[in-house]
């Protein structure tokens, strides 16, 4: 029996990174950022005026502290004005938010430090040489790094990007995956399930967990379990995907009519590792590319587990993410938990946080069966057991990692 560290070092090695693609910066949130992007000017690309008010020299309103200082109103400026204008010593100009200041300018005196009389404007408060003024630059100066390579592209990233002019970006982008399930009891959702019959969840379920992982997701659905028609379509997804998902073959009768439908394609290892649920799964390289390939288990509790510490770092690592895995945190247990002696438990919990000292508590949910798919949807997290424990009481602490952003 492999270790699930063993397992996982397999998988990661075979990780398949797309090459970079450059995209518009409307489509590259979510993504990692694959060049660094030079600022070719700065940003402000010039002196403008940072709130509504009156542009003036510094020097001519410094009597403001004594009394009020009155200066000749001689025109106004509107953001976008592309008009230059030249301030003369001892005059003011109204400036609205992102107006370019006039030359000679030096601070903007608040409308609220002032009567706001449009021809001869009565000053109040002083103001200091740049008070409420953007400089040229101050944000990014040309030549900056804008957004650095590895970077997370988030709604700042894209922002950023269009005040520096960038209309694209080259990113690392979505890795493309495939889900196929096989079984001959397996019925869409859009058709009444007969005797001995069953809905296909596992197409469903991994195909979100895979978008919800970062990829660029084909749901492939039911493939019966002719072995030519199934060679047929996996040999066909190794060419449009980066990772290649086949639920519902890996144990079993089902599991050695998978591995001969799909023997001449790579090597397709499928063994026990050591975890509960999900023990029995297949992995190997497949196609002329070597596309990694997974076999999970028929039980779509199994698979999503399996799928969770498996499958979802390797699209992590596709997507170029320098740490692939979920955040773990340690919680006390509030009730007690038994686990498989010999194998690494991953059982569903709710994760909560003390009211008191915001410490984190962990409530097993499902405990009476891993086949219980609604304990899993009520799960925000698995609770994981080291192969060595087989009983944890309630008030010990356990490492407990994130499913959702939830808790």
């Amino acid at each position: 029996m492999r270790s699930v560290d063993e397992q996982l070092a397999r998988v990661l090695t075979a990780a398949v990174r797309p090459a970079p693609v450059r995209v518009a910066i409307s489509e590259a949130q979510g993504l990692l950022c694959a060049e660094e992007v030079v600022a070719e000017q700065a940003l402000p690309g010039f002196d403008q005026a940072a709130v509504d008010g009156y542009a003036v020299r510094s020097v001519d309103v410094q009597g403001a502290v004594d009394e009020s200082t009155v200066l000749p109103v001689v025109g106004e400026i509107q953001a976008g004005s592309r008009q230059p204008r030249r301030l003369q010593p001892g005059q003011a100009v109204r400036v609205a938010t992102g107006a370019p200041m006039p030359t000679l300018a030096d601070a903007v005196v608040p409308l609220d430090h002032t009567d706001q009389h449009p021809a001869k404007v009565t000053v109040r408060q002083p103001v200091p040489s740049a008070a409420f003024v953007r400089r040229t630059g101050e944000d990014v100066q040309t030549g900056d790094v804008a957004v650095r390579r590895g970077a997370p592209i988030g709604s700042a990233q894209v922002g950023l990007l269009a005040a520096v002019g960038r209309n694209k970006v080259l990113v690392h982008p979505r890795p493309r995956v495939s889900v196929i399930c096989v079984g001959d009891e397996l019925v869409d959702v859009d058709r009444t399930p007969g005797q001995g019959q069953v809905y296909d969840v596992n197409s469903y379920a991994l195909a979100a967990a895979a978008r919800d992982a970062g990829a660029e997701v084909a749901r492939v659905g039911i493939v019966s379990g002719d072995s030519r028609r199934l060679r047929e379509v996996v040999e066909g997804r190794l060419l449009l995907s980066e990772i290649v998902i086949i639920a519902g073959g890996a144990g079993g009768e089902a599991g050695d009519e998978v591995r001969a439908a799909l023997a001449d394609l790579g090597e397709l290892d499928t063994t026990r590792v050591a975890m509960h649920p999900g023990s029995v799964q297949g992995f190997g390289r497949l196609g002329p590319d070597r596309i990694p390939t997974f076999v999970l288990p028929r039980n779509p509790v199994s698979a999503l587990v399996v799928f969770e510490v498996l499958v979802r770092p390797l699209i992590r690592s596709a997507l170029g993410k320098s740490n692939p895995h979920r955040r773990t945190v340690s919680a006390s247990l509030l009730s007690p938990i038994a686990s498989t002696k010999g194998r690494r438990g991953y059982l569903r919990g709710q994760l909560l946080r003390d009211p008191d000292n915001g410490a984190y508590l962990v409530q097993p949910v499902g405990t009476s069966g891993s086949h219980l798919l609604a304990s899993l949807a009520e799960a925000n997290c698995l609770i994981v057991v080291d192969d060595d424990v087989t009983e944890v009481a309630a008030g010990e602490d356990v490492q407990v990692r994130f499913l959702s952003q939830r808790a």
